[in-house]
């Protein structure tokens, strides 16, 4: 039997209103079925009083079997 397997990537979120926000970009991005992510890092910028937030993500992504 073909199992199905999982390719590792890492992918960048940005969002100027939070982090959730910006994990939730950085999963729409990869666009594909996720299988999981771990968060591996956190920036926030503050530029004139706004603040804007990344996130590195390690996704890992289902393949066809």
């Amino acid at each position: 039997m073909t199992q199905a397997g999982c390719v590792v990537t890492e992918v960048v979120g940005r969002s100027d209103d939070s982090v959730e926000d910006a994990i939730q970009d950085g999963v729409r991005r990869i666009g594909q079925v996720l299988e999981w992510f771990e968060l591996i890092g956190v920036r926030s910028t503050v530029l004139a009083s706004a603040q804007r937030f990344q996130v590195d993500l390690r996704v890992g992504v289902r393949q066809a079997a």
